[in-house]
Order: structure tokens, then C-alpha cells, then sequence
């Protein structure tokens, strides 16, 4: 883990992040203190249409008005 000052964080960024790239952690202190962390983000999975496909159950009454009681919870009366 490398510790970092935060002048030397913005006048080396890109540099930063490509050590980060390569898997090491950067920690960026004020004044000796530490602030924050730079850590590579989890890379996104493919997104798929239709995955959930079968698994989700949507009610045929879904789209109806509500019950006027249940109606007036919603509207804080």
C-alpha cells in the first residue's frame, strides 16, 4: 500500500491509477492523516436482457387504482 499526499495525488494521478490498474492499493492523506483510498473497481458483468425472464411475477391487478384506504396511507391522510 502506497500513502500519498494529496499535492502529490493531483499533480500524479494517471500515474496513480495505473498502479492502481495493476492491483495495488493507494491511500491519500492530509497532512500525515488518511483520507481516502484508490482501489480498482470490480469490472462490470455483461448485462443480458430478459435474465430474469421467468422469475419475476408481475399481477394481472398491478396496475389497478388501490383501495381508497390503502390510498390515503399512501398520501400521508
Amino acid at each position: 500500500m502506497t500513502v500519498v499526499n494529496v499535492h502529490e495525488a493531483k499533480t500524479q494521478l494517471s500515474r496513480l491509477l495505473a498502479r492502481v490498474e495493476g492491483g495495488e492499493e493507494v491511500v491519500i492523506a492530509r497532512r500525515g492523516e488518511p483520507v481516502a483510498r484508490l482501489v480498482a473497481c470490480k469490472p462490470r458483468g455483461k448485462r443480458r436482457p430478459g435474465r430474469l425472464k421467468g422469475k419475476v411475477v408481475i399481477p394481472d391487478d398491478f396496475f389497478d387504482p388501490l383501495p381508497e384506504e390503502e390510498l390515503k396511507l399512501w398520501e400521508g391522510r
